[in-house]
């Protein structure tokens, strides 16, 4: 994010890790009537996409970048893959939360024995692949190749089950995500290159020398919204909407990979393409942090009165993608390095969050928070991995989320925004106030009060596994916040 002499060497790898998912397609079609060798070629081609991104640690460790160019689009403006830290970091974040995702599958999809199965393998082999897309996106045409590629994807997913409420969702989505890009991002793409000749992230293309403040104020917020995976409001709807997916897309895609893109985007935009130096010249990061601060407050806000599960958890992950893009805004090496982190440690806690919600309704069928009192007596193991989620995105330690808050809020401070670290603070007692009476409710009500009995017991085991990983991985990434922190600070370092 700040200017890197690093050595970029050709390399095949970065193609590899985005074609693994992709061929995939291929088998997991190829076995639609064998469930069992569908799904086994599912978390082969996911242990193959994560061996090859984390082989490309070292060297990028080490300074270097890994480039692939696919083909030459314009002299100057070609398709190309480029793997640096913040995009390793974004990586190693989907893949292996893909691996995870798939076993939560297995469990949920047989349990319920929901139609279609194979088509959603497939799509969401499709998606991960456009993940990795943007995440080794070299310039921004590239990215918003795969950020388009991302949204056609994910469309068959959200409308999984074909009702009149999946089809009315994935309209909204579609119209959202590819209507603002369409409308916002590509003008503002081509006109950022018939100004500076170049789209290439490069640590700021000059923009203070070629535009306006006031021109350069109207881009950036075309691109801010035009981003509309972030979930920046208003164009954040579109997300509570996607709730009528399956639970593991929701888990994954709406509070890793769809949503991440979103404002990993935004992070390249405000770093690579403006750069900081022109951000500050514009005082452009004031503008873009009401923006996200707002968004934090009100959907913290709107999420106390949620009382379906996965729309609180909705709400939830908008007031947190916020937090990124506020940090952001701040340009201090302390908030942006936790913006990076916040992309994994988020991840973690959330997807735990979601995988419980899907568990829960796994075994009972209730989705709603005013229907689980009790329910922590009957079902352990996952209202403790609940506890566990909900301590990482509230930002409390033993959870990994403590420190990229920490940092974000050490950011805001450096930059002498306390009105925004007011904001976190208040955010993160939000937060607390909207996750932790579900888990008191859950395992000490009182035993009249409670909504179950001795029949119900814990959800399918890969569902159970699935979670247990992912809220462990939550307090190991307190203590050994490796490679996130490390791959974050060098990225963000001056």
């Amino acid at each position: 994010m700040g200017p890197d002499n690093v050595l970029s060497i050709p390399s095949v790898k970065p193609l590899l890790a985005l074609l693994a998912s992709a061929l995939a397609i291929i088998p997991i079609v190829y076995f639609r009537r064998s469930a069992n060798r569908r799904e086994a070629w599912t978390l082969a081609a996911g242990a193959v996409k994560l061996a090859v991104i984390a082989s490309m640690l070292p060297p990028v460790l080490a300074g270097q970048t890994l480039e692939c160019e696919l083909i030459e689009v314009l002299p100057g403006l070609p398709i190309l893959l480029r793997v640096d830290r913040l995009g390793l970091l974004f990586a190693l974040v989907a893949a292996p939360l893909w691996i995870i995702t798939s076993l939560y599958s297995i469990g949920y999809m047989r349990e319920l024995r929901e139609h279609s199965q194979t088509r959603y393998f497939a799509f969401f082999a499709l998606s991960l692949s456009a993940t990795i897309g943007v995440a080794f996106a070299a310039n921004l045409l590239t990215l918003y190749l795969f950020y388009e590629m991302l949204s056609l994807a994910t469309y068959p997913l959200v409308t999984h089950h074909q009702d009149a409420a999946a089809r009315s969702s994935g309209r909204k989505y579609l119209v959202y995500l590819l209507g603002t890009s369409v409308a916002f991002v590509l003008p503002a793409m081509i006109y950022t290159y018939m100004v500076t000749g170049t789209l290439d992230f490069s640590h700021g293309t000059n923009l203070s020398g070629q535009l306006s403040a006031g021109h350069g104020m109207i881009l950036l917020l075309m691109f801010v919204f035009g981003f509309a995976k972030a979930g920046i409001m208003p164009f954040h709807s579109w997300l509570p909407g996607a709730m009528v997916a399956p639970t593991p897309v929701s888990a994954l895609l709406h509070a890793v990979a769809v949503v991440k893109v979103g404002v990993f985007s935004i992070l390249r935009i405000i770093t690579g393409l403006f750069g900081r130096d022109a951000i500050q010249d514009w005082n452009l990061g004031t503008m873009v942090g009401w923006v996200a601060a707002v968004t934090v407050l009100i959907a913290s806000l709107i999420a106390l009165s949620q009382d379906n599960l996965k729309r609180r958890l909705a709400f939830s992950t908008i007031g947190q993608l916020s937090y990124i893009v506020l940090g952001a805004a701040m340009l201090s090496s302390r908030a942006l390095t936790g913006s990076a982190m916040h992309i994994g440690m988020h991840a973690f806690g959330k997807i735990t969050l979601f995988f419980c919600a899907g568990a829960i309704f796994v075994a009972t069928g209730k989705k709603n928070v005013s229907e689980l009192a009790g329910i922590g007596r009957q079902m352990p193991v996952t209202m403790t991995a609940f506890l566990i989620g909900s301590l990482s995105v509230i930002g409390l330690p033993p959870a990994g989320g403590f420190w990229s808050k920490l940092y974000l809020v050490w950011g805001t401070l450096e930059a002498e925004a306390y009105l925004m670290a007011c904001v976190f603070l208040v955010s993160s007692f939000l937060n607390a106030a909207y996750l932790l009476p579900i888990v008191f409710n859950a395992f000490f009500c009182n035993r009249k009060d409670s909504l179950f009995d001795d029949g119900i017991r814990e959800a399918p085991r890969w569902c159970v596994v699935s979670l247990v990983i992912t809220a462990g991985a939550s307090i190991l990434l307190f203590f050994y916040p490796e490679p996130y922190f490390g791959l974050a600070s060098m990225a963000t370092a001056d």
